[in-house]
């Protein structure tokens, strides 16, 4: 059985980066490890032995690791605001391959924007997401009906939608994280016209 350890998840699970799984275990293919959940960016200040929340994470967390390889090599997630796009490509610095295919959908970029931002020799695909999931605006990405793996367990669908982006077209307009930060808009309120 392929474990956590083993992976380029590791160093991620011993960090405590890795939390609030959906999944988190084996998957369908050989070797492989799943992980739905949140990787926490940066952690607060913790008193005594008191648990905190993460200030921020990469929400919605898609990703698979390989047994035995240092690298991820695909991983989506959702980030609140595009800023902290540095802080990714900080915390999964040696985590992540030139040749890995990696999508932020944000809250703060415009919603007709489809950005790929290069940090060090990393490629991020920095996609809009509003009141959206990560799954599915994964599953439009790679044109994927829930229909298609609704027999599936847990780790077959993630394997099935992940092993998709294979086959991506994913020229993007390319732009540099400060022309970044200049676009990006103010992050939305999330829980603004939600009721009490």
């Amino acid at each position: 059985m392929t474990s956590i350890e083993n992976t380029a998840l590791g160093r991620l699970e011993k960090e405590g980066r890795l939390l609030n799984a959906v999944l988190k275990g084996t998957t369908t293919k050989p070797g492989r490890f799943g992980f739905r959940g949140d990787i926490a960016l940066k952690f607060q200040t913790q008193l005594a032995d008191e648990k905190r929340p993460p200030d921020y994470s990469i929400e919605q967390v898609l990703t698979i690791a390989q047994d035995g390889e240092r690298f991820i090599s695909v991983l989506a997630g959702y980030l609140h605001s595009f800023a902290y796009l540095a802080d990714v490509a900080t915390v999964l610095d040696g985590a992540l391959s030139p040749a890995g295919r990696y999508f932020m959908f944000c809250n703060n970029i415009d919603l007709l924007a489809k950005y790929q931002v290069k940090l060090g020799n990393i490629n991020f695909h920095v996609l809009p997401c509003d009141e959206s999931t990560v799954w599915k605006e994964m599953m439009d990405l790679v044109g994927m009906n829930k229909d298609d793996i609704k027999k599936l367990d847990p780790g077959g669908k993630l394997d099935n939608l992940l092993d998709a982006t294979k086959d991506l077209d994913l020229s993007y307009e390319e732009i540099s994280y400060d022309d970044g930060l200049r676009r990006m808009e103010a992050v939305k309120n999330r829980n603004e016209n939600r009721p009490v």
